[in-house]
């Protein structure tokens, strides 16, 4: 491990609280599973079921900082694209209370519906370009499981995360996380569905950092 001396400065969270950021950096890979031999179609709407298991084709990795950290203030909006009948993006991270919006760029209707534990709603048929456009709030940790009731083969995934600090891997695994705190933290790499490898971090202040998670 190398260590560089950075300059620590404070990031205003809700609620008066801050975070004591060392500048830190962790990189390294995730160890993804094999991509499935599946039909384009499938390929083109890029979450697939295999044995009920969620996941992107080819896959890649939500990998993130978890910890006690404040809720951000003023989180920006997401989106959630339906585009040539697929969710743009397949995969989704997001912060918890994250605001995300639906919009429709197809030339027909959609109907975006989840019955996940972490966020049941139904936004119910709509044409393209409404206004304003469809959206929810995310307030609780957990994968979100995204279907559309008028085209059933449409899948995505929105994982809902109690922290600010992460990222999506490439499709070789390759991830890099920056302008982290300094402290005592758990690396977790969510891989599927199923499947979410951890490691524990010790991060200085300027500290870089590879870990290779298997």
């Amino acid at each position: 491990m190398k260590l560089h001396v950075a300059l620590i400065v404070s990031l205003a969270l809700s609620g008066g609280a801050s975070v004591c950021l060392g500048q830190a950096t962790i990189e390294g890979t995730v160890k993804l599973p094999k991509a499935h031999f599946v039909p384009v179609e499938n390929e083109r709407y890029e979450v697939v079921s295999k044995g009920g298991v969620l996941a992107t084709d080819p896959p890649r990795a939500v990998v993130y900082l978890a910890g006690d950290f404040p809720k951000p203030a003023n989180l920006p909006t997401k989106r959630v694209t339906q585009k040539e009948l697929a969710f743009r993006p397949g995969l989704l991270a997001i912060n918890e209370g994250t605001k995300v919006e639906f919009p429709n760029e197809d030339d027909t209707y959609h109907n975006i519906f989840s019955y996940s534990p972490a966020r049941r709603f139904d936004l119910g048929r709509y044409p393209p370009e409404e206004s304003p456009i469809p959206s929810v709030v995310f307030d609780k940790p957990g994968l979100v499981t995204l279907r559309c009731d008028i085209h059933e083969h449409m899948r995505g995934l929105i994982l809902v995360l109690q922290t600010p600090y992460f990222t999506i891997s490439d499709a070789k695994g390759h991830f890099r996380l920056t302008n982290l705190p300094a402290g005592h933290f758990t690396l977790k790499a969510w891989i599927n569905s199923r499947k979410t490898v951890e490691h524990p971090v010790d991060l200085g202040s300027g500290a870089a950092l590879h870990v290779d998670l298997p």
